[in-house]
């Protein structure tokens, strides 16, 4: 056999058992069953490598058909654990000391593809009119299903004032639209603020969850007038931005008491994150509504709302995301990116497996499609749509409307 088909055997038998079998940033200690098992896979895999380099229909590139398998061992696992190739690896580094634009895309992975979590409003993205659930099929030509998430989350990065394409294919449209945006450095969007005066709610649409973000909301929170608002709607919906540090710290506001959410891996000692009473702010009844576009730390928040029955949960399952990523460097100048732990709601469900099912289900209204701009181009401008209702506001405030303050 070739040199480099020694390689490529070498090279993901030793990652199927480092990383699967014998589990090397696990615990010590491997039993004899999951060695077996390591070396019968081990052996699999060879055979698998020589049928393909001796009855392919043409003599393949055994280092891209090694890449390919361990892109795909390690995604097997989840959306966020993803085998940067020596290459990638140099480029993701770089990425990491650079402030990037953007284009307004919380992205991950499903079906294989990169599938957009949320959009950031009033970016590039939003004017292109992108929505939750469309799937990026490629980036610059180059399919996603081949793409680590750490890749395709770079590959929309880059120099303010610079464009990438991407084609984009929407739900009900298997034909894709080719999609150019130029990147810019976007601001977060501002706090949304309403007042329900005649019922007495506080209704607080954060878009992010980061540090100053929280601080704006816990301000709100604490200058809530005895008189005044005495409820509170928590529109968690399309906030998949910030860390679950700040998911915790909102969380423990309506909460005195209790688990907020636990964190545990292999080899991360279980981690429980409970309610401070000294970070208590508020007993007002709550509401808190998430979709599809929720994520990370703003599940944080629903799980221990829900968790603790500390108020209700209105609208649609949201994404599952929420996970401890650690880098593991590799001879050659590749890398894993492995989740290493995992966020658990206080009833023992892994966010990033089960998501956030809402006590309260209510679907979102279906917004129409928009029209492609080749097309909107040979049409006069139509008159604007009437609002759709947002149900699932309503079912909020008709729940917190029969809630004594």
């Amino acid at each position: 056999m070739s040199r480099s088909f020694h390689r490529a055997v070498l090279g993901i038998s030793v990652v199927v058992i480092l990383v699967v079998f014998l589990g090397a940033f696990g615990p010590p200690g491997v039993s004899a069953s999951q060695s077996d098992g390591a070396y019968l896979q081990m052996s699999v895999y060879e055979d698998v490598l020589h049928k393909i380099q001796t009855d392919y229909v043409t003599t393949p590139n055994i280092e891209q058909v090694t890449d390919g398998a361990l892109h795909g061992l390690l995604e097997s696992l989840d959306s966020e654990s993803s085998y940067l190739t020596k290459d990638e690896y140099a480029t993701y580094q770089d990425h990491q000391h650079e402030g990037q634009a953007q284009v307004g895309l919380e992205v991950s992975k499903r079906y294989g593809y990169g599938s957009v979590v949320t959009v950031i409003p009033g970016s590039p993205a939003a004017k292109a009119n992108i929505q939750d659930g469309d799937l990026i099929e490629a980036i610059g030509g180059k399919t996603t299903r081949v793409m680590s998430l750490a890749m395709i989350r770079l590959l929309l990065e880059g120099k303010a004032g610079t464009t990438v394409s991407f084609d984009l294919v929407r739900p009900g449209n298997p034909k894709p639209d080719t999609i150019t945006l130029t990147r810019a450095n976007l601001a977060p969007p501002q706090l949304d603020v309403q007042h329900y005066k005649d019922s007495g709610i506080l209704y607080l649409k954060p878009i992010v969850l980061t540090q100053d973000r929280v601080d704006e909301i816990l301000a709100r929170l604490r200058a809530m007038p005895k008189d005044g608002d005495r409820k509170v709607i928590l529109d968690l919906r399309d906030t998949a931005v910030g860390s679950e540090e700040q998911g915790i710290r909102l969380a423990n506001a309506f909460l005195k008491s209790g688990t907020i959410a636990t964190m545990a891996g292999q080899t991360v000692p279980t981690q429980t994150f409970s309610a401070e009473a000294s970070q208590f702010i508020t007993a007002a009844p709550v509401v808190v509504l998430v979709n599809g576009g929720t994520a990370g730390a703003a599940e944080i928040v629903a799980g221990a709302v829900l968790d603790n029955k500390r108020g209700d949960v209105v609208g649609e399952r949201t994404f599952g995301e929420g996970g401890e990523l650690k880098t593991f460097p590799l001879p050659d100048g590749s890398a894993l990116l492995l989740t290493v732990a995992k966020y658990e709601t206080p009833d023992g469900q892994k966010i990033e497996d089960k998501a956030i099912t809402p006590n309260v289900e209510v679907a979102e209204q279906q917004e129409q499609l928009a029209v492609p701009a080749a097309n909107a181009m040979k049409h006069a401008p139509a008159a604007q749509a009437a609002p759709q209702p947002d149900d699932q506001l309503n079912k909020a405030l008709d729940i917190l409307k029969q809630k004594s303050a």
